[in-house]
Formats: structure tokens, sequence, C-alpha cells
């Protein structure tokens, strides 16, 4: 299939999802995860949830995937520690993607899995209402394995600041949450929101069940506002084999440039996975 034609066909069909993203710019402060190519800690708050709904736009007919399936063969065990990339050999690309600030970035990213067959592991902060709004569309991807949904707290804290006991319950709560909702409980992989962990917060995801602290090694940048132009960089930048790379379900800017990002993927023959799709959990 023409690169140039799929990409034009698929953001038309986003574009009925998008429109509103644009509009719903997300105003307020911005965090820093993911800025840099490893977590620097760096620091800020989220913009608190809008509470308008980001419906899904109603397509007659999605296309055939554009993306390839996962690869097949055995996974890679993992022992529990502390992850920034995909262990051994391969062509995969884990996009994880944060927050969900946006109900209308969440949907977008939804639309996308449907329409290009992406397969994503998205990192639930369950204090925002994108993840209720959107239950019924995320479900049937998240039980056929599709979308992989792990912990990222209850409302974003940086977990080092807190106490033991705070920490348990910002997990846990998030937990409870995805278990109710999505019937998982993203068991073992939590991301520490700015990327803020220590052995003391390690202990206790662990007793939460979160043995694997789930980091990256490459950003889209979108944590905040930026253009299209620069999230592309990025991906550039970061989109290559047995990378873990981290985007935000925040702003914008992602949902206008899908059909670059999987002319990046296929030019480079990766294949985006989800963690679940390749990684054996201790």
């Amino acid at each position: 299939m023409n690169s140039t034609w799929s990409r034009r066909q698929l953001l038309t069909m986003l574009a009925a999802g998008t429109v509103g993203a644009a509009a719903a710019a997300i105003a307020g402060s911005t965090m820093a995860e993911g800025d840099p190519p490893l977590p620097s800690g760096s620091g800020g708050g989220l913009p608190l949830p809008s509470g308008s709904a980001g419906g899904l736009p109603n397509a007659a007919a999605p296309p055939p995937p554009l993306l390839p399936p996962p690869p097949r063969g055995p996974k890679t065990p993992l022992r529990p520690g502390t992850i920034t990339a995909l262990p051994g050999a391969g062509t995969s690309l884990a996009l994880t993607v944060d927050d969900g600030a946006s109900p209308e970035v969440v949907g977008a990213y939804i639309r996308f899995a449907r329409d290009t067959g992406a397969r994503f592991t998205f990192f639930v902060t369950a204090y925002y209402d994108s993840w209720t709004i959107h239950r019924d569309a995320l479900r049937p991807l998240v039980d056929s394995g599709q979308i992989q949904l792990g912990n990222h707290t209850w409302d974003h804290p940086a977990l080092t600041k807190l106490s033991p006991s705070a920490v348990a319950d910002q997990l846990n709560r998030a937990k409870s949450f995805l278990h109710n909702t999505f019937g998982v409980d993203g068991t073992p992989y939590y991301r520490p929101p700015f990327g803020y962990h220590d052995a003391t917060v390690d202990r206790v995801a662990a007793d939460c069940g979160y043995t694997v602290p789930t980091l990256w090694y490459g950003t889209l940048s979108d944590s905040g506002v930026i253009t299209e132009d620069y999230l592309l960089q990025m991906a550039r930048q970061y989109f290559n084999p047995q990378a873990i790379v981290i985007g935000h379900a925040n702003h914008p800017a992602v949902t206008h440039c899908y059909g670059q990002l999987v002319d990046i993927i296929k030019e480079r023959n990766l294949s985006l996975v989800t963690l679940n799709d390749v990684l054996l959990p201790p």
C-alpha cells in the first residue's frame, strides 16, 4: 500500500475524533515527564481532567490493519527490577502511553489502534475520567490483548516524597480501579510518575504486586504542548528496535501524526508490541 495514500486515509478517518482535541489543548500546568531520553526526575504538575466527553467517531468500516502483528516466538523472561528497554535482540517497539488527561486524545489512540492494528501499553493515571468515558470502547481491546494496561498511580504524585503507606494507597487505588473497570490490574508493571522511585518505593510497589518498574529510553516529549514537527523529530530519533518509548495522552499534537508514525514504523521494519507480547513476567 502506498504510504502517502495510507497516511492521508488514516488522518482523514481520525479527523472526526481529533478536532475536539485541538480545541481542548488542556490549559494549565504541564509536567516534564519523559522529556529526556532517560528519566531525569524533573517535576511538574498535570492539568486536571476537563470532564468533557471525548466520544469516538463513528466510522462505517475501518481499513485493514496497516501494521504487522507482533512477532512470534518465545517471550523473554524477566527478573524483578527496573526495565528501560526490551531485553534481547529483535525488531519490537513498545510505545507506552501515560496519564490520560484528555478524553479526546485517549479516544483518538483507541481509534488509531482499531484502524491500524497498533498495539500499546497504557500506563493509566486512574484519577482521570478519560478511562471511564472510554471504558466500553477500550475494554474489548484490553480483553483481546491489543492494548495492555499498567499502573501509573491514582493521581500522579512523586512517590519518593510520600510515606510508604501513601505509596501503597496510590498504587492500590489505581489497581482497584483497573480491576473494577477493565478486569485487569496491571501487575507486574508500574510506571512511577516523573520516573521517581527508590528502594523503598519499589519495595512497597512489589508488596502491591508491581515488581517491574517500567521506565523508558526514548520519548515523544509530549507531556506538555509541542508542535507536530517536534513530536515527529522525537519519533525519528527514538523509534528503534527494542526501545521502550514514552508518550502521553494529554495534548493533541500526537493525534495529527498517526499516519507519519505508521510510516516511520513500517520504514524501519518495526513491530509495535505490548509488554505482554514479548516479556514473561517474573
